[in-house]
């Protein structure tokens, strides 16, 4: 089968094609026909092995999210049937229940082989069927980011209609957030850097924008749209130059969900703001399957369509990638499976 691998030497030059044998699914699991991939940024730190030893050996085979057809079943398989579409989980071996170090550091894209391959062999427990309305490159955005947002939202906290909700940037998991929780019923302001995101922020749904280059006070900003209540939950994502004006527009009692260190990964904040108004401050690393077909029944309940950037044919990874790393993109960048 072909496949994408690193092999040699970590690095994105060292991303090469190459065939592998076909794999053949033993008891329990289940050997899928790729037909669609997408990119995280996890999948360029991947690449220049940034997660050190938990990054995996080479050759490792990229990229986390897809999604396929089933098309064989080992011996023992109930959870699927035979032309059944299915993501693959994020982490294949957290089924359900609490983060274990086991169920954390067994991710697929890195140290297991991810989804740049024709064929994928899975335990049946670690896929899900995908929502009938998503085309096949709208599916495979949903393993990692997507998944990472529901979580924060529904399983780390639970969201109610009303609630004030604030998100950081127009990334795959910020904007998944924001229709998500759209979908609960929140309010949600979204802050970029772009008057031009704005604008389609606000087209999916975004209550209040602000910009964070021309408003680098945006925490002052949002007490005018939170009427000086402050955010019930805040999705960061900055990091280091964010966190501070995050503790200082979230309510007494509010929940800020740390997801990514874009802006720098040293702990820059005032604590006291989480002591004395009791904030919590709450990691958020994607989620279990059992939290993936929840949210696959709420996004066919409410009928959510992935926003897609850009489509790349299976042979032009790199390019995705460069597409990637440019940080110009809104939405998922995709890869179409031969």
């Amino acid at each position: 089968m072909r496949v994408f691998q690193l092999e040699g030497d970590w690095g994105i030059g060292n991303l090469r094609p190459a065939t592998r044998a076909k794999p053949t699914p033993g008891p329990g699991q289940v050997l899928l026909r790729m037909r669609a991939a997408s990119l995280n940024y996890r999948d360029l730190v991947v690449l220049e092995r940034g997660y050190g030893n938990f990054t995996g050996t080479l050759p490792l085979i990229p990229v986390s999210d897809g999604v396929g057809e089933v098309v064989e079943l080992g011996a023992g398989v109930t959870r699927v049937a035979v032309g059944d579409r299915v993501c693959p989980g994020f982490f294949p071996h957290w089924v359900a229940g609490v983060p274990t170090l086991e169920r954390l550091t067994a991710s697929l894209g890195g140290p297991l082989d991810g989804a740049m391959a024709e064929w994928m062999c899975l335990s049946q427990d670690s896929v899900t069927r995908v929502p009938a309305h998503l085309e096949d490159v709208q599916a495979a955005t949903l393993p990692c980011a997507a998944l990472t947002a529901w979580s924060a939202l529904a399983v780390c906290s639970a969201t109610r209609p009303g609630d004030r909700v604030l998100v950081q940037g127009s990334g795959g998991v910020a904007l998944f957030a924001l229709q998500f929780a759209r979908a609960f019923g929140a309010h949600v302001t979204v802050i970029s850097s772009s008057d031009e995101k704005i604008e389609r922020l606000r087209a999916l749904g975004a209550d209040a924008t602000i910009n964070y280059r021309t408003t680098p006070e945006w925490a002052k900003a949002s007490r005018e749209i939170t009427e000086g209540r402050g955010y019930d939950q805040i999705i960061e994502l900055g990091g280091e130059k964010t966190l501070g004006q995050s503790l200082r527009c979230i309510r007494a009692g509010g929940t800020i969900s740390l997801i990514g260190v874009l802006s720098g990964t040293a702990m820059n904040a005032a604590l006291g703001h989480v002591v004395t108004r009791q904030v919590r401050l709450q990691g958020v690393t994607v989620g279990h399957r059992d939290g993936f077909e929840a949210m696959m029944r709420a996004i066919e309940q409410h009928r959510i369509v992935p926003v897609i950037d850009s489509v790349y044919p299976f042979d032009d990874l790199l390019g995705a990638l460069e597409h990637l790393r440019s940080g110009t993109h809104f939405g998922k960048i995709a890869i179409n499976h031969p």
